[in-house]
């Protein structure tokens, strides 16, 4: 199972970006949004930006992940 993590980008230098999910920042490549602007939403897997997110729906997935995980069983 494959899954993407939204973010928010916080700088872009050519085809590198840093992007804060939750409170982790990530060095990610951005080559597939060349138009992607510090401030937007992107979704990230497989350290790669795959595609820009609205900050709402970043923020409903977030909440997600970590009702997942606080209520994961091992």
């Amino acid at each position: 199972m494959c899954l993407a993590v939204p973010g928010k980008v916080l700088k872009i230098d050519n085809y590198k970006g840093v992007v804060e999910i939750g409170n982790m920042k990530r060095e990610v490549f951005m080559h597939l949004i060349p138009d992607i602007k510090v401030g937007q939403y992107v979704l990230v897997h497989a350290g790669c930006a795959i595609e820009t997110i609205d900050e709402e729906e970043a923020a409903k997935t977030l909440e997600i992940i970590k009702e997942l995980s606080e209520n994961e069983i091992c």
